[in-house]
């Protein structure tokens, strides 16, 4: 088998098998295919697309060429939730221990935050002690005991798809459907789920700006997982404001613990008791949504969402005392707050510019080598569809240095829009997949 005749037979419109696709993915994970091919390939297929059939064929392949997480020695239905990435989003936080409170299992890979996105083990590692590097079978005991464990991806997890995705960067061919649906896809097989809920974000702040595009996404990862024999769903929500009040790593922990006691912003926790619902019926516990919806608030009623929150942090090593006084958490030393420019109504919150100003501060990372501010971050005290007064504190902005919060309010203020009257409210939830 040849890679000039693959990349010619996708250039010319042709239908990869899946024989070609099961070597190009080894070719691509152990490096012997050159980076000059494998890009010629990826833009072949940026133009041509793929068929449903070929993008789970490669996601399989892709899946295939690394470690294949086997979860058997852990019973029952086991459930992995995906987001495509937000600003403020700490909803794996939330609704992971409401669905292993629910009766779920959860044994869950995430990753690092890069660029204006955050991620949910730099969230995690900023509670002190807690380790995200946990051996196997200690992994699976956590998840029998306390229901979820929370882990990063495996350098060994689908070798193809970092090299693909670093090629994807820098060839300008990130915003294909199949590749990005591939990407995705492939880690979550690997990882051993025998069901996926996909949170696909559409606004300002997500990969995809709009909700048909997010829906083409949606419909074409669902199909991939239930064609690879793992029942998949996804909700498609907004993010074209920040989600919740919170930005940066140690403040989304707590912001994740006032949820979980019942005193969380309204939107986040409607989002997390969606999404909680969403696992709950993958894993075939509840008969309807309502059901589902009702199990995922009693278990924050009950304390035992956060029971569960407290045992896997405390079973990783964390300082679960930090989730009973999150004053405890790291805190950046330097705090300034942001005016409200103008008297009206904030009709806008751009979400990725709001990234940018956390970036700014030192919660983000623009390349994968950059270190984090734990503490760093903001605190939204007014945010979309509020009225605000000018001259009133719109925000609280923690860093090391007063210059970077000076900078940072720049891009914060450039991402404020206020109108003089009351904007409609945008649905939280555009379109359900494969739950109904």
């Amino acid at each position: 088998m040849r890679m000039v005749d693959i990349i010619h037979k996708k250039r010319e419109g042709g239908t990869l098998t899946q024989e070609e696709l099961d070597w190009l993915a080894a070719g691509a994970g152990d490096g012997s295919i050159p980076d000059y091919q494998l890009s010629a390939l990826l833009m072949a297929i940026f133009f041509q697309g793929m068929s449903r059939e070929e993008t789970v064929g490669l996601t399989l392949s892709m899946a295939r060429s690394g470690d294949m997480a086997d979860l058997s020695p852990i019973p029952g239905v086991k459930v992995d939730k995906h987001s495509t990435g937000g600003v403020g989003d700490k909803t794996s936080l939330i609704c992971g221990p409401m669905a292993a409170a629910c009766g779920v299992k959860i044994a869950k890979m995430s990753g690092r935050g890069l660029g204006h996105t955050g991620g949910t083990v730099d969230k995690l590692e900023s509670i002190p002690g807690l380790s995200m590097n946990i051996p196997r079978e200690r992994f699976f005991q956590i998840v029998r005991e306390t229901g979820i464990a929370i882990v990063g991806q495996s350098g060994s997890l689908c070798p193809a798809d970092k090299k693909l995705y670093a090629l994807r960067d820098v060839t300008a061919a990130v915003d294909s459907m199949p590749l990005i649906a591939a990407s995705i896809m492939s880690k979550k097989l690997a990882s051993g789920a025998d069901a996926i809920l996909l949170d696909v974000k559409t606004g300002s702040g997500a990969l995809l700006k709009s909700p048909e595009e997010a829906q083409t996404l949606a419909r074409l990862m669902v199909d991939t997982g239930n064609g690879a024999g793992r029942r998949t769903a996804a909700l498609i929500t907004d993010m074209d404001a920040p989600l919740g009040r919170c930005i940066g790593n140690a403040l989304e922990v707590r912001e994740a613990v006032e949820v979980l006691s019942g005193r969380g912003e309204e939107r986040l926790t409607a989002l997390c008791e969606e999404l909680a619902a969403g696992m709950v019926r993958l894993a075939g516990l509840a008969e309807n949504q309502q059901q589902a919806l009702d199990m995922a608030r009693e278990s924050v009623h009950s304390g035992a969402a956060l029971a569960a929150l407290k045992g896997m942090v405390c079973a990783q090593g964390g300082d679960a005392a930090c989730l009973e006084d999150t004053s405890k958490l790291a805190v950046s030393p330097v705090c300034v707050e942001a005016a409200i420019p103008e008297s009206g109504y904030i009709s806008g919150l751009n979400a990725e510019l709001c990234g940018r100003a956390a970036m700014e501060l030192g919660a983000g990372r623009e390349r994968k080598e950059d270190s984090i501010d734990y503490g760093a971050g903001i605190v939204l005290l007014k945010t979309r569809g509020e009225p605000v007064r000018q001259g009133e504190p719109f925000a609280r902005l923690y860093a090391q240095t007063e210059a970077q919060c000076r900078r940072a309010q720049e891009q914060l203020l450039a991402a404020l829009d206020i109108t003089k009257e009351r904007p409609p409210e945008r649905p939280l939830i555009l379109a359900r997949i494969g739950l109904d």
